[in-house]
């Protein structure tokens, strides 16, 4: 990969899951906006007609006489042959299917615990782990063995435990995980500031915050904007919107999927006194399940959404058809940023910019000297050429390091349990996780880890038929 005066044009990515039908597009979108950088796309995924597709979108989209970002996609028969010569890898793949996170998502219901998304923590979270990662060693194998100085980034779910793995297998990997939960919370901030103080336009960029905690369960312990302390600006809003929430207008967000009133967060912050940064889908998950998962009754009157997997069914389906839209040329990808800062990040580790953004990598580095160093953690970094520099957060607040301990500690529980196919360390970390442990007792834990294994056994290591063959005697 070389710079001409100040642009790229022989960048190599290779994308595993590259039949993407979400984050694929974004890319591309983002991407094809970008002239400062071109070059080739290898699309790998199992479902490969799906990655057949995205070369055909993608290529389209190259050929417009719009875009200034110009990339060649083609897709790759295995995975050695995507990540050769790659000089950044972008994994993003589902972890089995959507039956698979159906089971995740509604069977622990039978058990009285609810989860609203069902993909980082809870029983949800534990099982679709246990999946992911042995997927992940592969991918680490992989890069280890094909890209070994390539940047990795993940979006894939759970974060942490992804992120976890691959420098697990591959020590020397250079990979880090991105969120977007944090920008939400820094556009809910700029558009606070607007109501309590009528400053307009202000960028969601421009919100300066100190980011601590670990994936979907991260806190401002400083928020400003151009020297205005927001705190106090977020308390009174609070104050006056507690009950309300943050949506404004009639109740018709109820009915979707993936709506909140932010109220989940308004409370935490008058608990805890510091703004959790992620939202109220997710922040729900990592807190007791009596709280705010208690039923269906409590999640409605907190103003968040149990997000069923037959929405995101249906979902599903939209984007197939919207996939054959595009592949006929029915409907084009609209030229319109994504918000999401992979591109911005990929231009930073080439040298081309300087970026400071939150990103998900081990502890290492002492980024929250409270945590210890092999919890993967989010905070923010400066990102520059070749380099990722974590900025030192400082420690996690008293008031809410007892909120995190127990997921932080279940990383490498969960990831014990799926190295080694044992079946009590993954009945350790549902019993010490803060949802299911306020609903069931051990033998009621046991007897949901043996069926959801069971449910997804075909996406696990064989070496786990023989243990649930044991438990189910």
């Amino acid at each position: 990969m070389n710079v001409y005066e100040g642009t790229i044009k022989d960048c190599k990515i290779a994308y595993i899951g590259g039949g993407s039908r979400g984050w694929a597009w974004r890319l591309m979108a983002d991407l094809a906006m970008e002239p400062a950088l071109s070059g080739k796309i290898s699309l790998y995924d199992i479902d490969k007609p799906a990655a057949r597709y995205n070369e055909i979108i993608g290529n389209r989209l190259s050929a417009r006489t719009d875009v200034t970002g110009k990339w060649d996609y083609e897709v790759a028969d295995g995975m050695e042959e995507a990540l050769t010569g790659a000089d950044f890898v972008i994994l993003s793949i589902l972890p089995g299917t959507l039956e698979e996170m159906h089971f995740d998502v509604h069977q622990p219901e039978e058990y009285g615990i609810w989860q609203s998304v069902g993909d980082t923590v809870g029983p949800g979270g534990i099982v679709r782990a246990l999946r992911t990662i042995p997927m992940y060693v592969e991918i680490a194998r992989g890069i280890k063995a094909y890209a070994p100085n390539a940047w990795v980034i993940n979006y894939t779910n759970p974060m942490s435990l992804c992120i976890k793995t691959l420098y697990h297998v591959f020590p020397q990997i250079k990979a880090f995980g991105c969120c977007h939960e944090v920008f939400g919370t820094q556009k809910m901030l700029a558009n606070i500031l607007q109501d309590e103080q009528a400053i307009t336009g202000v960028k969601r960029s421009e919100i300066m915050v100190n980011v601590v905690g670990i994936n979907h369960f991260t806190w401002f312990t400083e928020a400003s904007y151009k020297g205005i302390d927001l705190f106090p600006v977020y308390r009174k809003y609070v104050d006056s919107h507690y009950q309300t929430g943050y949506k404004k207008g009639d109740d018709s967000w109820l009915n979707q999927a993936f709506s909140s009133g932010q109220r989940v967060k308004f409370d935490l912050f008058l608990k805890y006194g510091f703004i959790a940064a992620a939202g109220d889908r997710h922040l729900a998950e990592f807190m007791p399940g009596d709280e705010y998962l208690k039923d269906p009754e409590t999640v409605k009157e907190w103003m968040f959404s149990l997000t069923t997997v037959d929405s995101r069914k249906d979902q599903w389906k939209e984007r197939l058809e919207r996939s054959g839209r595009l592949v006929r040329g029915e409907e084009e990808i609209e030229l319109k940023p994504s918000g999401e800062e992979g591109v911005m990040l990929i231009k930073a580790l080439c040298g081309l910019t300087r970026w400071i953004s939150n990103v998900n990598i081990p502890n290492t580095g002492g980024q929250i000297p409270n945590l210890s160093k092999e919890t993967v953690v989010e905070t923010n970094a400066v990102f520059s050429k070749d380099h990722i520099r974590p900025v030192l957060a400082g420690e996690i607040p008293e008031s809410i390091l007892s909120l995190v301990l127990p997921h932080a500690e279940n990383q490498e529980v969960i990831l014990n349990a799926a190295m080694n196919c044992d079946f009590e360390a993954a009945l350790s970390a549902l019993m010490n996780d803060p949802n299911a442990k306020a609903k069931i007792e051990k033998n009621q834990a046991h007897e949901l880890l043996t069926q959801m294994l069971t449910h997804t056994a075909a996406f696990l290591p064989e070496q786990w038929n023989d243990v649930l063959a044991r438990r189910n005697k």
